[in-house]
This record gives structure tokens, sequence and C-alpha cells, in this order.
């Protein structure tokens, strides 16, 4: 057979999406027909959404065939997929299939619309013409074929539980996450995952300010924030916007997440979650999230709905320490989701015979989510609390933010990255390792150790000012007035019970050295110990307790070979 004989065999499979929420559903729908050379796979736009333009986008990232809306319209394809009943659906020719838009039918349509019928189960999109709209209904429970029985029975006689297949790619994903938290830079912080979908109940609608906030008021060392938000948020504003708006928090370190793929790989990362009534919660709750409730949805959440089950069945967020009140809902879990782990199975089954093909003889299974590709921004410049207690220092940072702070002992400023008004406040100016292809051109300048520091603290005097520079993550150069140059190697924390070596942001223990230094008393001028050294105490070793753990810097005066390294 010829490839033009297969290509003319082959059974067209149109991927029809109005949204990049709707396209995304149906990217997970693919595996269903992995392998089979058979299928042509197809994509379009349907017109009518505001929210349009970034479907397209994504059609084309994935490298995916796209037809004009126009020709999809002419084509008789061997089935049509969609997640949503809105848009001209019903001028496509084949059997159509309809997902539902997110983990089930939990939002009302506005008043104006239907009734106040669920999105999604409006009987005048469900039956056009009083005729069904799709040969297959895949629903995630049997409670949704309940929900549309009630409302459009003669709809609800082409309904089958299948499962979700979005749900299972975060189930199969499981096993990856501590992958994910190693590309995020977590470390031994709790992630906090917040998630708003859109409209005038969000998250982001109803508090605008709370990822800011929570960035600001919570410990740096002991907490790592991320956003997840609804995909029609990036569309609507576009992502440069929606950065901007969420500014001040991307500064402080908050991750804003990409909205396919990468919010999920997150949730399976997360440690908490912090949520709305979008269906990003129940997701969480399926895989068993911790979660406390920023807000109830207002008129838009139906009353008796799995989502409505969860938001009643969780703690409230009145304060950001309320963060670690969160609690699993696998109730409303339970209520959303069934056929785990085999909804491209049951899929399989019900799509195949709808296009009268025997089914690929090879497994049918969900895609792990890919390594999260977005990084979190470091904060160029922390507020600094310290206590200091013989050679014992604990450490709170937090990224510097408008907010005033009370009991601050130093700022400490990554001088590269800082402007000059943080650094001329700065009690601790360091530089982190050079990144990669920094200095890679012919012609090059660059600092010994010595010679950054000395030019450092010559830039900006004062007697308390620490300037510390990396040779390595865990080894560093540190200057100071009326000291020698000093040679600080970080060591790790280790947990004997579980074999665990966790390492915290050396700037933190940096912060720790910096006060201790602060904390000793110098002796007089041209009185030196007997020895004739200004530094008896070296070398010696400080020990920082940060976020309930203890790590140790071992100073010691720097060797000629240490301060002559280039930085």
């Amino acid at each position: 057979m010829t490839a033009k004989d297969h290509e003319a065999e082959a059974v067209t499979v149109l991927f029809a999406a109005r949204s990049a929420t709707a396209l995304h559903r149906l990217l997970d729908v693919l595996p269903v027909f992995a392998g089979d050379q058979r299928i042509r796979r197809r994509f379009t736009l349907v017109p009518g959404s505001d929210f349009g333009v970034d479907a397209l986008a994504a059609i084309d990232r994935a490298g995916a065939r796209t037809i004009p809306w126009a020709e999809a319209r002419m084509i008789s394809p061997g089935l049509t997929l969609a997640a949503s009943p809105k848009g001209a659906i019903d001028e496509l020719r084949g059997p159509r299939v309809l997902f539902p838009h997110g983990a089930g039918y939990n939002k009302a349509l506005p008043a104006a619309e239907a009734g106040r019928s669920a999105s999604g189960l409006d009987p005048r999109l469900l039956l056009p013409g009083g005729r069904p709209l799709a040969a297959l209904h895949a629903l995630a429970h049997s409670s949704q074929l309940d929900r549309l029985t009630a409302g459009s029975p003669t709809a609800a006689t082409r309904a089958a539980v299948i499962g979700d297949p979005t749900l299972d790619r975060l189930l199969a994903s499981l096993p990856r996450r501590n992958s994910y938290r190693a590309a995020l830079g977590t470390g031994d912080r709790r992630l906090i995952v917040l998630t708003s979908t859109w409209g005038p109940y969000s998250l982001l609608a109803r508090h605008p300010g709370l990822p800011a906030r929570l960035v600001a008021q919570l410990p740096h060392d002991a907490y790592q924030l991320a956003l997840l938000a609804h995909p029609n948020l990036h569309s609507a504003p576009g992502v440069f916007d929606l950065n901007e708006q969420l500014a001040p928090a991307v500064n402080g370190g908050l991750l804003l997440a990409r909205p396919y793929e990468e919010w999920a790989a997150l949730l399976v990362a997360a440690d908490a979650v912090v949520t709305d009534h979008g269906s990003t919660a129940l997701y969480a709750a399926a895989v068993g999230r911790p979660l406390v409730a920023a807000c109830d949805g207002g008129p838009e959440l139906i009353p008796g709905t799995p989502m409505a089950e969860l938001l009643s069945s969780v703690p409230r967020l009145e304060s950001p320490g309320d963060v670690d009140l969160a609690v699993p809902a696998p109730v409303a879990a339970g209520l959303a989701f069934a056929e785990r782990g085999r909804s491209l199975h049951r899929l399989r089954e019900e799509l195949y015979a709808l296009l009268a093909l025997t089914p690929p003889d090879t497994p049918a299974e969900a895609r792990p989510l890919p390594i999260p590709p977005t990084r979190p921004r470091t904060p160029v410049a922390f507020v600094v609390r310290a206590g200091v207690e013989g050679d014992t220092v604990r450490v709170v940072r937090h990224p510097v933010t408008v907010e005033p702070h009370e009991h601050v002992h130093h700022l400490a400023v990554e001088l590269d990255r800082g402007t000059a008004r943080h650094a001329q406040g700065a009690g601790l100016l360091f530089r982190r390792p050079a990144g990669e292809g920094t200095a890679s051109g012919p012609h090059r300048v660059t600092w010994t150790a010595a010679g950054w520091t000395a030019d450092v603290l010559a830039a900006h005097p004062g007697r308390t000012r620490t300037a510390a520079v990396a040779l390595a993550p865990d080894h560093w150069i540190v200057g100071r007035h009326g000291l020698p140059l000093l040679s600080a190697r970080i060591e790790p924390s280790r947990d004997p019970a579980t074999g665990l070596v966790i390492r915290t942001d050396p700037a933190a223990v940096l912060s720790a050295v910096h006060a201790w230094l602060s904390a000793r008393p110098e002796p007089p001028p041209g009185d030196p110990d007997r020895t004739g050294s200004r530094t008896p105490w070296l070398p010696t070793v400080v020990r920082c307790e940060i976020a309930g753990r203890r790590y140790q810097a071992r100073l010691a005066v720097a060797s000629a070979g240490e301060a002559d390294t280039e930085v």
C-alpha cells in the first residue's frame, strides 16, 4: 500500500476547540488513538469565544494540523470531539462526542441564561432543534449522568461514564513528585499552590492582593508559592499583562504556572492548595492534596455539587498562617471521579465502537506530565530577622515588599540584581555563582574574590556591612571592615531517619554569618590578643537555624588561593 493509498483510507478525527481550556481537555484524550495509523487527527477552532486566540496558539505549539472552520464544516469526519456544547458545534458533521468542560458541572450559568442551568448542561445547547447534539456524552462520574438525565433525558440516553483522562494524567504522574519539586527549586519548603478560576467570584477577582500578601508574610525559607490561573485569565489580558498585574508577588518568588500541563504537575508537587470554586480544587482533592478555601464561589456555585461539598468541608483562609490548616477532601473527590486509571481504556471502547473499527492491541495509557519548564524568580532583596544566642543564629527572611517589616536585623541584597536603593541600605551584599555564559567572550574582565569584596566594601562604606561572593554554591568568601578575608563553607542539614540531605539557600546562611559577626565584640584598635591576631576565635563554626532545620557555616581565614580565585 502506498502512502497515498493509506492517506485515502485514513479516518479523520476532528478535535473542535472553542477555547484553550477546551483544547487542553481534548489533548489529554489523544492517547486513545496513539499508534493507530488509521486515524488522521485534525484540529479546528470553533468561532465565537473571546478566548479563542490562545486556543489557536496552543494548537500551533503542539505542532498539530489545523483546518479552517469553513473547511471543518464541509468535511465528514469519523468523529468530532469537543469539550463544550457552546458555539456552532452542531454545524460539524459526523458523530459528535462531548466531554465535560472541567471536573463536572459545578458552576451555574448567569441568571439570564437557561434558567440557571449548570454550565455545560444547558438543554438548549444539548438538544438544538430538539435533536441530540452528541452521539456520546463522555462523563466522569455517575452523578453527572444523573444530572444530565434530570435536565435532558433524551441526551442522557447517549451518555457513558468513562472517567476523567485529565485526572488519570495526574495519577500517572504521582511517582514524579520529587522530580517536579526538584525542578521547581522547592527543596525542603512547603509548596503552597493558589488556584483561581475566572469571573467575578474567582480568587483573583475577590482577593487580588492575596498572592502578594502570602509571598510577603510567609517566611521565604519555609514556604514556596505558586499560582495556577485559569486559561481564560491568561487569554483575556495576555500573559504579559497578567505577569505585570502580579509583579509584586512574582518578583517575590511566586511561580505563575503555564495553563497547559504545568498546572497539573504543580498540583502533584504541592503540599497544600488555596482554592476557590474552580475545577482545579477537585483534581487536587483527588490526588490527596490538603485544601483551604479562599472564597466560596458566590451565586456561581451550585449547591449539592461535588465542589460545594468540597468547599463546605475544608477550612477558610483568614490569615496567611491558615495555609497550615489545609485538610484533604476525599469525599468530594469521590463524588466527582469514577473509573480512576481506566478512563482511556473505557473511552477507547466507546470511540472505536462509534468508528466501527477494531481498537489497537496496545493499551491506551495516560501520559505522565512533563517536568515543569517555568522557574520562579529568586527575590533580589530580603528583610532578615535574626536572633543570636551564643554560636547559634536563628534567621527568618521575607522578600522585600511595599509592606513594612518590624524588628528587622538587616537587609540582604544580591548586588548584581538589586537596585541602588536596595544596596544603599543593605547590611549584607552578596553575589551568587556566575551563570553559564556570563563571561564567554574573547574580551573579559573578571574580579578575584578579594578584589570584588574590597571594591564592594569601598563603594558601600560602613563597619557593620558584610560582602560575600560565591566560589561555589557551598563555598563563599566573606569580607568585612576590620577583619581578614574569611572563607565560609556551608554544610547541609542531614536527616538520619530518612537519609535526606537538605540544602537551603546559601544566602540565608550568609545572613546568619553576618548577624553573628555583627554580634561579636571587636577588640579595641591596637589591642590585639597576645598572639598578635585580631581573630583568635577562628576557625569556628556558626550554627544556623532556618525554617526549623540546622545548618552550619565553617569560618576560617581565607587562604591566598581562595582570595585570588576569579569570580
